[in-house]
């Protein structure tokens, strides 16, 4: 294990740029001394996006056949793509789905006694222990069990923060007796240029006991908790680049009232209130005041959507961060392959990223 605190990102999509760049900003306060990205293809389309994260201070690494390429583009790689994984800490896979994949059996196995940890995004269903930061980091233990981790996908993020704020938190699991959710999913992120639709599209219940992948993933990163929840979930998307927005029903064992609900969303740092109620204003607010646009908070509560019937039967909407979420799970984990026993001292320092109103 190198001695060197060393973060190695794979990709520079909607997850790994804005997560390279804060690495690069929170360097010292997070104690990392170098960190490293890959970029698979030389694209004249990305050599701006690349020359400002290696202004940053990140450096490139590129396959050994291909740095010729972006040479050409007037790009300069520091390292070669198996050397930069080799010889990290951390490393950090932001690859469209599957990839993550292939790359663990291609070369992260092969580094596995050489490299502390590596992360995948919630697209790698499989790929090692599903985590979502303030939700499950007791299981995250200093062993080989737990060497790869998933980090689960914004939404299932979403779903677990408002489940764990409003039911679970400070009664225990057998307090949920059932939660249901709809996620209304933006088409694709303005950053991308395919991937849009012309018109809202509804999607299957491909799960028997979940209905969409979010519920079944959400109940997974409980289960390693020792959790057994009823959640069901119907997934949806329409034409629009901004935000996910996330219905939620949650039935509790115990009473509960509007201005209860209210307070335990008001104390739980990684959530965001807002009056907007248009996801246009909030994606404008990150876009404002966010670091690289993102809002790091878990989601974002409408509280004017907030109802409770019958004094077990909560209702509202919320807005999922892009990808910020997932961010900063990646950056959590990270850090806890390189300080074990101190990570949540270093991590403190993001605090100032979340927003308690929107």
């Amino acid at each position: 294990m190198t001695n060197r605190k060393i973060i190695h990102v794979v990709g520079t999509g909607t997850i790994g740029e804005p997560l390279i760049g804060l690495l690069c900003d929170y360097r010292e306060q997070l104690g990392i001394d170098e960190i490293s990205f890959n970029k698979n293809s030389a694209l004249r389309s990305d050599r701006s996006k690349v020359m400002s994260l290696l202004k940053r201070g990140a450096n490139l690494a590129v396959n050994e056949d291909k740095v010729d390429d972006f040479k050409k583009l007037g790009m300069d790689p520091k390292l070669e793509s198996k050397d930069a994984i080799s010889r990290a800490t951390a490393v950090i896979d932001c690859t469209p789905s599957g990839v993550g994949h292939k790359n663990k059996e291609l070369y992260y196995k092969q580094f596995s006694n050489k490299v502390n940890g590596f992360m995948a995004q919630g697209s790698e269903d499989g790929f090692g222990v599903k985590y979502a930061r303030n939700i499950n980091d007791s299981v995250i233990k200093d062993d080989d069990n737990c060497q790869f981790i998933q980090v689960v996908s914004c939404n299932t993020h979403n779903i677990a923060c408002i489940t764990n704020t409003l039911a679970i938190d400070g009664f225990g699991p057998e307090n949920l007796q059932e939660g249901r959710f709809v996620c209304v999913r933006r088409a694709n992120d303005t950053s991308q240029s395919s991937g849009y639709i012309a018109a809202p599209s509804v999607g299957k219940h491909s799960d028997e006991k979940f209905g969409s992948h979010h519920a079944k993933d959400a109940s997974e990163l409980f289960a390693t908790l020792g959790y057994e929840l009823d959640l069901f979930s119907s997934a949806m998307k329409i034409n629009s680049q901004y935000m996910h927005v996330l219905w939620f029903a949650l039935k509790t064992e115990a009473p509960t009232s509007r201005n209860e609900v209210i307070e335990k969303l008001e104390a739980n740092k990684l959530v965001a209130t807002t009056s907007k109620d248009m996801t246009s204003t909030v994606f404008s607010f990150g876009r404002d005041h966010g670091h690289f646009g993102r809002i790091l908070n878990q989601t974002v509560v409408v509280e004017q959507s907030i109802h409770v019937k019958n004094k077990h039967e909560i209702y509202g909407f919320c807005f999922t961060p892009q990808d910020g979420n997932s961010i900063l799970s990646s950056i959590s984990a990270a850090e806890r392959f390189l300080y074990p026993h101190s990570y949540e001292d270093k991590i403190t320092c993001l605090d100032e990223l979340f927003f308690n109103e929107i």
